[in-house]
C-alpha cells in the first residue's frame, strides 16, 4: 500500500505538471512573455513557501557558506533557465515535443560526467544517444527543412541543458539540505533574479483582470488572467512539486524515473485533446524512440551516479 501510495502521488505530480503546459501556453499567447511568467511563476510559489518553511522549518532554510554559491546557481540554472526556455518553447513549438527535447537531460548528463568529469558510463549511454536524436530527427524532420520552429528549437535544447544542471546541482545539494529547502531557495533566487532584470514596476498588471481565450476546443469560453495564473502557481508549480518530493520519498529514484517518462507522454496527449496539437506517423515513431533512449541514458546514470 505504501509503494502504491507513492506511485499515485508520483502519477498526479506528473499529470499535474502536464497539464500545466497547456494552462502556460494559453497565458503566453494571450498574456505574458515567457520572462514574465517566469517572474509571476516563481515569484508566487517563493512567496507561498517561504511562508511554509520559515514559519515551521526555519533551521533548514539557513545556507552554509560552501552551500550558498551552489544555492544561487541552482536558482540561476535550475530554476529560471529551466521555466524561461521551457515557456519560450512551448510558446513557439507543440508542448509534448519541447517536454520530449527537455527530457533528453540524462543524456547530457553522462556526457558530462564521461567527458567532463571523465567517469566510467555504462556502453548503454551510446544506444542512448542513437535512439533519442534518431527519434529528434524524424520529429523534426530535418530532410523536409526543419519543420519546427528554430528559436522554438533552440530554447528547448537549452531548456535540456538547464534541467541537466538542475539534476547534477540539485544532486549535490541534496546532500546536505533538504528538497523542501533547495526548492524555496531556488525559487527565492529565481525570484530576485528577475526582480532586477525585469522590474516589477513594469509589470502588465492588466493581464490579472484581461478576459483569455481558452484556445482550441475550449475557444469560445475564456477566463481571467489571475485565476489562470494563480492555477500556474498553485496547481502548476507548488501541488506537483509536493507530489513528486513526497513519492520519491517512498520509491526509488529509479521508479520515479519511470513516471517522469509520463510526463511529455501526457502533455502530448493533453495538448492534442485540447489544442488538436497532432503529429504525423513519422513523428509519433520518432516520439517512442527518443522516449525509449531518454529511458535508458536514465537508467544509465543512475548506475554511473551508484557507481
Amino acid at each position: 500500500l505504501t509503494k502504491l501510495r507513492g506511485e499515485i502521488y508520483l502519477f498526479f505530480g506528473a499529470f499535474l505538471f502536464a497539464f500545466n503546459g497547456i494552462i502556460s501556453k494559453i497565458v503566453l499567447i494571450d498574456g505574458l512573455s515567457a520572462w514574465r511568467l517566469t517572474q509571476i511563476r516563481c515569484g508566487g510559489a517563493f512567496i507561498l513557501l517561504f511562508a511554509v518553511y520559515f514559519t515551521f522549518r526555519k533551521n533548514e532554510l539557513i545556507p552554509s557558506r560552501s552551500e550558498l554559491p551552489w544555492l544561487i546557481a541552482f536558482g540561476a540554472v535550475g530554476v529560471t533557465f529551466v521555466q524561461a526556455f521551457y515557456f519560450v518553447a512551448i510558446e513557439r513549438m507543440y508542448v509534448g515535443v519541447a517536454l520530449l527535447i527537455e527530457f533528453t537531460a540524462p543524456i547530457w548528463i553522462l556526457l558530462f560526467l564521461r567527458f567532463i568529469l571523465k567517469k566510467h558510463v555504462p556502453n548503454s549511454l551510446w544506444w542512448a544517444i542513437l535512439l533519442s536524436f534518431s527519434g529528434l530527427l524524424m520529429i523534426t524532420q530535418i530532410w523536409s527543412g526543419l519543420t519546427l520552429d528554430r528559436i522554438g528549437l533552440i530554447a528547448a535544447l537549452i531548456d535540456a541543458l538547464a534541467l541537466a544542471g538542475y539534476f547534477l546541482i540539485g544532486d549535490r545539494l541534496g546532500k546536505t539540505k533538504s528538497s523542501a529547502a533547495i526548492t524555496t531557495w531556488g525559487f527565492g533566487v529565481a525570484s530576485a533574479m528577475m526582480f532586477f532584470v525585469l522590474p516589477v514596476w513594469n509589470f502588465p498588471f492588466e493581464v490579472f483582470s484581461k478576459e483569455m481565450e481558452l484556445l482550441g476546443r475550449f475557444s469560445d469560453y475564456t477566463l481571467p488572467g489571475w485565476a489562470l495564473i494563480l492555477w500556474i502557481v498553485v496547481m502548476g508549480t507548488i501541488a506537483p512539486y509536493i507530489l513528486v518530493v513526497s513519492g520519491l520519498k517512498i520509491l526509488s529514484a529509479s521508479t520515479a524515473s519511470v513516471f517522469g517518462m509520463i510526463e511529455p507522454v501526457m502533455a502530448g496527449m493533453f495538448a492534442w485533446w485540447w489544442l488538436s496539437e497532432s503529429l504525423n506517423g513519422i513523428q509519433l515513431v520518432g516520439c517512442v524512440v527518443v522516449i525509449i533512449g531518454i529511458f535508458i541514458a536514465d537508467r544509465a546514470r543512475q548506475k554511473t551516479a551508484h557507481a
